[in-house]
């Protein structure tokens, strides 16, 4: 099956093209679910979690504590590196569980941080990575999540860079300030049909 990895930093609109493919055929796998799911209540990385950075960053009911974290690993390279070691191996063993099972026209792994991993690119047979200018990337997390700038910022300096992720990149969806939902889906068609193309040959 052909394997596409579909990144983005935050704020590009890469979750809303991993939808539009699922709904088109495609397996989408998403490792930012998976790590949502891991830090849970009941979660498999919950208990790492509190033997390496302490029970007070686990909620009262029992999910990771997002926003004490964050702020920890802003601020701490090397708490952001522990808490990686924890994550990331969890990730992958549940990723690849979810391709052994994956049934569609070809497979989508949406991976935030597939530049940055250095891992990644080897495991899938094109990287797509939708581009936002960081000006357009800032408003939008700001409006659905109500971070502050400086915040968002923070998250996107430990992202690579827009110039690093398209030099990366075998296909490209744009989705700047000028792109409308319908824009999006078209352009992400486009590449859909294309793949679908590629995945019948080979």
């Amino acid at each position: 099956m052909l394997k596409i990895g579909l990144t983005g930093g935050i704020g590009s609109g890469k979750s809303q093209v991993a939808d539009f493919l699922q709904a088109w055929g495609a397996a989408v796998i998403d490792t930012d679910r998976i790590a949502h799911q891991l830090t849970l209540p009941g979660g498999r990385a919950i208990a790492p979690i509190a033997d390496a950075f302490g029970a007070d960053y686990i909620q009262a009911d029992g999910a990771l504590d997002r926003n004490k974290m964050r702020e920890t690993v802003f601020n701490d390279p090397s708490a952001r590196q522990k808490l990686e070691s924890i994550i990331h191996p969890l990730i992958t063993v549940v990723t690849n569980a979810q391709v052994q099972s994956a049934q569609g026209c070809y497979l989508v792994i949406v991976v935030p941080l597939l530049i940055e991993s250095g891992r990644w690119q080897e495991r899938v047979d094109r990287v797509c990575v939708v581009d936002c200018d960081p000006e357009t990337q800032i408003q939008r997390v700001q409006l659905r999540s109500g971070l502050s700038a400086s915040t968002v910022t923070q998250i996107m300096a430990v992202q690579a860079s827009r110039e690093q992720r398209l030099s990366a990149a075998d296909d490209v969806i744009l989705n700047d300030i000028h792109t409308t939902l319908d824009d999006l889906e078209r352009r992400t068609k486009v590449m859909h049909e294309r793949w679908l193309a590629q995945s019948s040959l080979a």
